[in-house]
C-alpha cells in the first residue's frame, strides 16, 4: 500500500508563505484524485485543494493564494501557500484516492502554524 510522507510544514508569520510537499513510496498515477486537506484545532478535517481527473478545486478561502501541483513522474504532490493567515494554523494532510470508490491513502500530516 502506498505510503505518503509530508514535509515543509513549520511556523510562519501572517502574510508569509510555505511550500508543502508529499512524497509517495510508489506510483500515484493510478489514483484519479490527489490533494491536500487540513484539520484546524477544534474543527473537522476539510479539503484545501484537490485535483480530480485533471480538474483542480480549491477551497474558496484559499483560492488565489494556494497552488496545488501534482507530479506523477516523481510520485509527488505539492502545495504552495501564500499570504497565510493565523486562522489557517492546522495539520495539513496529503491524500491520494479513487473518486468512484472513495478509497484512498493519507499521510501522517505536517503542522503549519501561522502567528500574528
Amino acid at each position: 500500500q502506498v505510503q505518503l510522507v509530508e514535509s515543509g510544514g513549520g511556523q510562519v508569520q501572517a502574510g508569509g508563505s510555505l511550500r508543502l510537499s508529499c512524497a509517495a513510496s510508489e506510483s500515484i498515477s493510478t489514483f484519479d484524485t490527489a490533494g491536500w486537506y487540513r484539520q484546524r484545532p477544534g474543527f473537522e478535517r476539510e479539503y484545501v485543494a484537490l485535483i480530480t481527473r485533471g480538474v483542480t478545486t480549491y477551497r474558496p478561502s484559499v483560492e488565489g493564494r494556494f497552488t496545488i501541483a501534482r507530479d506523477d513522474s516523481k510520485n509527488s504532490l505539492h502545495l504552495q501557500m501564500n499570504s497565510l493567515q493565523p486562522g489557517e494554523t492546522a495539520v495539513y494532510y496529503c491524500y491520494v484516492g479513487h473518486s468512484t470508490t472513495r478509497l484512498g491513502h493519507w499521510g501522517q500530516g505536517t503542522q503549519v502554524t501561522v502567528s500574528t
